[in-house]
C-alpha cells in the first residue's frame, strides 16, 4: 500500500492513447491516459466504462450527441453504446473499468488498440 500521485503518473507517459494502470481493486482498473485527436468508434458488450476529466477538456462522441468535460467531471458509458473520445488538445483522464478490458472494445486497431495489463 503506497500512495499514487496522479500528476507524476501522468507526467511520466509520452504516448497518447495509451493507457496505463495505476491502481487496482474488486476487479477493476483505475487507468490514467493522455488523449489527442479522435479515437475510433468503439463499444464494450460486456462492461460499463467511467471517464474522469482530469487535465484539459475533450468530449465523448455518441452517434446522436456529444458530451463536453472537463477537469473534475466524469460520465459512465454503458456497456452496449458506441462511443469514441475526442480531444481537441492534449487531455488526461481517468479511466475505471473491469480489469484486462481492451480500450478498444469491439475494434481491433493497428494505432489504437493498447497492450493489456501495463502498469505506470
Amino acid at each position: 500500500m503506497r500512495p499514487v500521485n496522479l500528476d507524476e503518473k501522468l507526467a511520466s507517459l509520452d504516448e497518447h492513447w495509451r493507457p496505463r494502470i495505476v491502481a487496482r481493486l474488486n476487479g477493476q482498473e483505475l487507468k490514467i491516459v493522455k488523449i489527442e485527436g479522435a479515437f475510433p468508434w468503439h463499444l464494450h458488450e460486456e462492461a460499463d466504462e467511467l471517464f474522469f476529466g482530469w487535465k484539459g477538456r475533450f468530449r465523448l462522441e455518441f452517434r446522436d450527441r456529444s458530451v463536453e468535460l472537463g477537469p473534475g467531471d466524469l460520465i459512465v458509458v454503458p456497456r452496449g453504446i458506441e462511443h469514441r473520445p475526442v480531444a481537441d488538445e492534449e487531455a488526461e483522464i481517468l479511466l475505471f473499468e473491469p480489469a484486462d478490458l481492451l480500450n478498444t472494445g469491439n475494434v481491433v486497431d493497428e494505432r489504437f488498440t493498447a497492450p493489456k495489463g501495463i502498469d505506470a
